[in-house]
């Protein structure tokens, strides 16, 4: 069993390194997605000024690498990666084609391996991308889509060091308040930056369970556009 899963891992980290290379500024968003971003671009002004503030910095050093570097690595964290690291990182993906801005490649990990949960695959299907499972297990793989002429992204969930992310010179940036707390020091992170939001888990099972998973996908689409507006100015 631990033969086997060791074969799969490193077959995975070789086909995630083959297809996450710089994507071409030609790439077109689904319409949708496009559609969603858009809308999304209307709330800039609900961000409130003190995550601006977080989230301009980022924008900053986002620019200096692409500048010196020509590509940029951003890991998005969260404790279980589950939910709204998953989200962060599709987002950052789908922003930086939807202006353009090449050489930007997104990760997420978290402190504990669980699973890319249901309810937030569900979310972000409806919000436009596509997402196919590739391996099945208790912590299953994910190709995604947000670009017919894109790479998919590789999800599942797994620890911030993984072999699959970047190990330095990549912006951490911490996505919930737990990990934010308990990981003072991301080592190899040229910049390590806070932008918690609730957690979306707490609505599980109740009435209101699809509305709240589908607001966290907005509020972080709407805050990673953001960066990502900066960026290209």
């Amino acid at each position: 069993m631990k033969q086997l899963f060791s074969v799969g891992l490193v077959n995975n980290i070789l086909r995630f390194l083959s297809i996450q290379k710089k994507e071409k500024m030609s790439t077109t968003l689904y319409p949708e997605i496009h559609q969603y971003l858009q809308n999304a671009e209307k709330d800039f002004d609900k961000i409130p000024a003190d995550r601006k503030i977080e989230l301009k910095k980022i924008a900053t050093h986002i620019r200096e690498k692409l500048n010196v570097d020509k590509n940029v690595s951003l890991i998005y964290i969260c404790t279980h990666n589950s939910r709204r690291s998953h989200m962060g990182q599709l987002w950052a993906m789908a922003a930086a084609a939807y202006y353009n801005i090449p050489g930007v490649l997104g990760y997420s990990g978290g402190t504990e391996v669980t699973a890319f949960n249901a309810n937030a695959i569900k979310a972000v299907e409806e919000a436009g991308f596509k997402v196919s499972k590739i391996a099945d297990s208790t912590n299953p793989h994910y190709d995604v889509y947000y670009s017919a002429s894109a790479s998919p992204v590789v999800a599942f969930s797994k620890k911030y060091t993984d072999a699959i992310n970047p190990h330095n010179n990549f912006i951490a940036i911490m996505t919930c308040s737990h990990a934010d707390e308990n990981c003072p020091l991301v080592t190899g992170a040229s910049l390590r930056a806070a932008t918690p939001y609730e957690d979306p888990k707490e609505a599980d099972g109740k009435f209101n369970q699809e509305q709240v998973y589908n607001e966290r996908c907005r509020q972080i689409a709407t805050e990673v556009l953001y960066t990502f507006s900066l960026v290209s100015e």
